[in-house]
C-alpha cells in the first residue's frame, strides 16, 4: 500500500484498517470452528490465504493509490474474499474493510461502481448460505458503504485543505524571507548610495577646490621660485587623492552602472520593466557625452522611480524614457499615456514614503546638482516627468569640473 510519509492521523487509520480485517478474518475462522461448518479447514485455509494476499499488498511498495499493482492486488484480494465468502456467512463483514481498501487505491469513477459490487456481494451472500432476508439484510451492506464512502471522502477532502494551508505558509514564509532580503539589498544600495554623495559633496569637492586653487597658485608664480616645486607636488597629490575619492564613488555606484553606461542603463530599464499591456520604449537625443558619476546615478534613479509610478498607479500602455544630450545640459524625459493625476494630490508624490523614491526625491537629487524637476499630469491625460541637468564645466585638462567629482 501508499508507502509515502503520512501524518500521525492517516497512519493511526491505516493501523486500525489493519486491525479491523485480521480481526474480521480471525473471527470468521473461530465462527467456523466454533458451529463446526462442513467446510472449516477451507475457511481456515482461505482465510490465511486471504490475509498473507493482505499482508503482502500491505508491504509491496509498487502498490500505491491509482496504480496498476493496487489495482490487480485488490483484484486478487477480492477474489480470495469471494471465494471465503461463499463457504463462510460470517465473511460478509470483511466487506467493510474492503471498501475502504477501494476507496484508497482506486479512481474514484472505479472504487465508486467496486463498492456498490461488493456491497452487492455481500447482500447476495445472505440469499446463498439460506439466511433469513430481511429488510436489515440490505440495509446493512449497504450502510456500510455509505459510511465508507463519506469517511475517505471527508478526509480526502480535509488532507487536500490541510496542503494548501501548508504550501501557503510555505510561501508565506518564503516570500517573507524574499521581503527581507530584498529590504536588506535595498538598504545596502541606499547606503552605498548616501556614503557616494557624501564622498562627492565633502571629501572630492574639496580636493578639487584645492586642485583648482593650487593650479591657480603654480601659474602666479615665478618658475625659478622655492614655492612652486611644493605647490605642484601638493596639486598632484590633491589630484592622485581627488583621482582615488573618484574610483570610491564610482565602486558605490548602483550596480545597473557598473559594468556599463549610462544609456545602456537605461535600455536594460525599459527591456525589463513590465506591467499589464505597458510597453517601454527608449531613446538618446543629441551626443552622447561622458557624465558625473552622480549625474549617472540621479538620471537612472529618476528613470527608475518615474517607471515605478508608471506601473503601480498609472495603467498605462505605453511609456517613452528620453535621454537628450543638449550643448550646456542632459535632460530625461519619461512620458506615459497612463491615467495621469493632479500633481500636488496625486499617489506619486506620496510614494516617496513607501519606496524611497517619489516626486520628492527626485526634486532632492535635481536640487543637490542644480538641476530641475518638472511634473506635466491631468486626470485621464498621462504623465510627464523631466529632469534637466546643467552639464559641469570642463577643466583645462578635459576632465569635467567640480561637480564631477
Amino acid at each position: 500500500m501508499d508507502s509515502r510519509a503520512h501524518p500521525p492521523v492517516a497512519a493511526a487509520l491505516r493501523l486500525c484498517l489493519h486491525a479491523l480485517l485480521v480481526g474480521l478474518l480471525a473471527l470468521a475462522a473461530i465462527q467456523a470452528v466454533r458451529d463446526g461448518a462442513p467446510h472449516t479447514a477451507a475457511v481456515i485455509v482461505v482465510t490465511c490465504v486471504m490475509a498473507s494476499v493482505y499482508a503482502a499488498g500491505a508491504l509491496i511498495p509498487a502498490v500505491q493509490p491509482h496504480s496498476r499493482p493496487a489495482a490487480l492486488w485488490l483484484a486478487l484480494l477480492g477474489a480470495v474474499w469471494l471465494v471465503l465468502l461463499a463457504l463462510s456467512p460470517d465473511a460478509l463483514w470483511v466487506a467493510f474493510p474492503l471498501y475502504f481498501l477501494q476507496l484508497h487505491l482506486l479512481p474514484t469513477r472505479w472504487a465508486l461502481p467496486t463498492v456498490a459490487v461488493t456491497a452487492a456481494a455481500a447482500i447476495a451472500s445472505f440469499v446463498l448460505h439460506g439466511q433469513a432476508v430481511t429488510p436489515g439484510t440490505f440495509i446493512g451492506p449497504v450502510l456500510g458503504a455509505a459510511v465508507a464512502v463519506a469517511t475517505v471522502f471527508g478526509y480526502d477532502a480535509l488532507f487536500r485543505e490541510n496542503e494548501r494551508r501548508r504550501e501557503l505558509i510555505e510561501e508565506l514564509m518564503a516570500t517573507r524571507a524574499e521581503l527581507a532580503e530584498a529590504e536588506r539589498t535595498a538598504g545596502t544600495l541606499a547606503e552605498r548610495e548616501r556614503l557616494a554623495r557624501e564622498i562627492h559633496d565633502t571629501l572630492a569637492q574639496g580636493l578639487s577646490s584645492i586642485q583648482l586653487l593650487l593650479r591657480a597658485a603654480e601659474r602666479t608664480l615665478p618658475a625659478d621660485a622655492p614655492a612652486t616645486a611644493h605647490v605642484r607636488r601638493a596639486r598632484e597629490a590633491a589630484q592622485d587623492n581627488l583621482a582615488e575619492a573618484r574610483r570610491f564613488v564610482r565602486a558605490l555606484t548602483p550596480p545597473d552602472l557598473e559594468n556599463g553606461s549610462l544609456t545602456a542603463a537605461l535600455e536594460r530599464l525599459s527591456s525589463r520593466t513590465t506591467g499589464p499591456g505597458l510597453t517601454v520604449q527608449f531613446a538618446v537625443s543629441g551626443t552622447p557625452v561622458e557624465l558625473p558619476t552622480p549625474y549617472e546615478v540621479a538620471l537612472l534613479r529618476t528613470a527608475q522611480s518615474a517607471l515605478a509610478n508608471t506601473v503601480r498607479h498609472a495603467g498605462a500602455r505605453r511609456a517613452e524614457i528620453t535621454l537628450s544630450f543638449m550643448d550646456t545640459s542632459v535632460s530625461l524625459d519619461v512620458v506615459d499615456d497612463g491615467r495621469g493625476f493632479t500633481p500636488g494630490c496625486g499617489p506619486a508624490v506620496t510614494d516617496a514614503g513607501t519606496g524611497g523614491f517619489g516626486l520628492p526625491a527626485m526634486r532632492s537629487r535635481a536640487r543637490s546638482l542644480g538641476g530641475t524637476l518638472s511634473v506635466e499630469s491631468a486626470p485621464g491625460q498621462g504623465t510627464a516627468v523631466a529632469l534637466t541637468l546643467p552639464l559641469p564645466l570642463p577643466l583645462p585638462n578635459g576632465r569635467p569640473g567640480q561637480d564631477a567629482a
